[in-house]
Order: C-alpha cells, then sequence, then structure tokens
C-alpha cells in the first residue's frame, strides 16, 4: 500500500476513535455551521477525519482503498493528495453554502474526499470494476452515481450525522480536478463526462425546487 494512502487511512482511523471514547473532542472538531460562521473554519478540514461509528469509518476507508490507487498512479501521490484534500474542503464548503441558514447543522466524515477520489478514477479508468461485498462484480461508475443518489436519500432522511452533502461538493471537485489535469477527457471520455454529471445535476434541481 502507498503510504501517503496509509498515513491518510491512519489519520482518519487515530482522530475517529479519539472522537468516539471524547465526545468534547469531536464536538470541538466536527462541522457546525454555527461554529463555522462564528470562525471556527479549521473545522473544514477536521471535520473530515471524524466519524459516526465504526462502520461509517470503515465504509469510508474500505472504499477509499478500492479506489485511491488508481488516483495515486495514474497522475502521482501529490496530486492525489490535492484531490483528496480539494475534495474535502469543496464538500464541507458546499455544505456550508446549503445549509447556511441552519446554525445547528452538524456533520462528519471522510466521504466528501472520498468521492472526490471515487470520481476521479473513474474518469482516469471508467472500464474498472468493482467487487461488491468482495464478490459481486459492478462496473465502478456505477457504484459512483449509486454512491450519490445514496447520499440525496440520506440528505432527505436527515436521520443521521454522516455529512452526505459533501459527498456532492467533493465529487464535483474530483471531477473538475481530474479534467484540469487531463482536459483530453472532454473528447475522449465524453459519455462517462455526462454520465457522472446526472446525480450532480438532480441535486441541484432538488435544491432549487426544496425537495431536500
Amino acid at each position: 500500500m502507498d503510504i501517503f494512502l496509509l498515513t491518510i487511512i491512519g489519520i482518519n482511523v487515530l482522530v475517529s476513535f479519539k472522537g468516539f471514547n471524547d465526545m468534547a473532542f469531536f464536538r470541538k472538531y466536527e462541522f457546525h455551521v454555527g461554529s463555522v460562521k462564528a470562525g471556527e473554519q479549521i473545522r473544514i478540514l477536521t471535520s473530515g477525519f471524524l466519524h459516526v461509528d465504526i462502520m461509517h469509518l470503515a465504509f469510508n476507508m474500505l472504499t477509499l482503498y478500492f479506489f485511491a490507487p488508481v488516483v495515486s498512479h495514474t497522475l502521482g501521490n501529490m496530486y492525489f493528495l490535492y484531490i483528496y484534500f480539494g475534495s474535502l474542503v469543496a464538500g464541507n464548503l458546499l455544505t456550508l453554502y446549503l445549509h447556511k441558514d441552519d446554525y445547528y447543522y452538524r456533520a462528519v466524515g471522510a466521504s466528501g474526499a472520498v468521492t472526490g477520489i471515487i470520481y476521479s478514477s473513474i474518469l482516469l479508468y471508467p472500464e474498472m470494476t468493482l467487487a461488491l461485498y468482495f464478490f459481486i462484480p459492478i462496473p465502478g461508475y456505477l457504484f459512483g452515481i449509486g454512491y450519490l443518489l445514496y447520499s440525496i436519500y440520506g440528505m432527505r432522511a436527515k436521520n443521521d450525522n454522516i455529512g452526505h452533502t459533501a459527498h456532492f461538493g467533493g465529487a464535483i471537485a474530483g471531477y473538475l480536478m481530474t479534467l484540469l489535469k487531463d482536459p483530453s477527457m472532454l473528447v475522449t471520455n465524453t459519455k462517462m463526462l455526462i454520465l457522472l454529471t446526472i446525480p450532480i445535476l438532480l441535486l441541484f434541481y432538488l435544491y432549487k425546487n426544496n425537495k431536500l
């Protein structure tokens, strides 16, 4: 496993377990609209290393483990880090924008960063196949689209503390940063670009029509 990926996973695990066992720590560094607007912008970054529970942490880290090597091996370790952290920040900035009037909104999770990596890897390697539950083959792009559609469900259900909105900001960042690195995909990978745009457009349609 690449040392950069291993380090990111390690930090997520350490910070998340600290949060599991220390609620004051969790509250201090989670994403909270009121606190961010009051000047605690550091939460935009720190909340991306906290998770609701072990299952939430494990799912994000396992997903990252599958997709990250495609990005790091194709674009290089530094650009992988740019996409990871760019997607993390973009995800929480979109969350801040969509929930700007909800001062009590709270969320945690690396999902924005992970979704950015998912979108980047699918654009770079559209024919990739994953083993869902380790034995059911599924095209990578279907997983990515399904991930965002599930996020829309989570946003509408509002029954957990997971930052579902951040998934979309992360997806947009991963999408744009990968295109910036390799603009030729506008010609060579047009169909996949259009396909991956659909759930993002759906989100903004639902938001514009007050259906979230």
